[in-house]
């Protein structure tokens, strides 16, 4: 019973933010916390920096930009690259058209990344710490 039933090592099991599968958002997408998503989003998707934030894309949820999160559990498809400083795991329906960059990365039969994966072992924070830099400028 290989890949039916498991149950998914979050860092934080709890969602806080549903994106359902009748909704399209175009725009970037910044949070904290739990994102899920069922729909579509065209623009990127940013944790906070320092957060231990999880983005969970469904087999029907889709990513058009580039994602930069912590913990990606992925099971639909994201066009854009992907930066994960602690995990992404590759469901058996996920499809990646671009680049993953990963610490840990796991990967079922079937997931597919076209693109390059690219392992970054001592860079957990600086995959979002970008963006704080960004928020802050702009602000002034």
């Amino acid at each position: 019973m290989l890949g039916s039933g498991k149950k998914h090592k979050t860092t934080s099991g709890k969602v806080d933010t549903i994106i359902g599968q009748q909704t399209r958002i175009e725009g970037d997408v910044h949070f904290t916390g739990g994102l899920h998503v069922d729909g579509h989003i065209k623009g990127g998707i940013v944790a906070e920096a320092g957060s231990d934030s999880v983005l969970t894309v469904s087999e029907h949820g889709s990513i058009e930009g580039d994602v930069r999160v912590p913990t990606v559990i992925l099971n639909g498809t994201v066009t854009g690259d992907v930066r994960s400083g602690d995990r992404i795991e590759l469901s058996t329906k996920a499809e990646v058209n671009g680049d993953v960059y990963y610490n840990l990365i796991e990967m079922a039969m079937g997931a597919a990344v076209n693109g390059s994966l690219v392992h970054e072992v001592d860079k957990p924070s600086a995959v979002v710490s970008f963006e704080r830099e960004n928020v802050e400028n702009s602000q002034d």
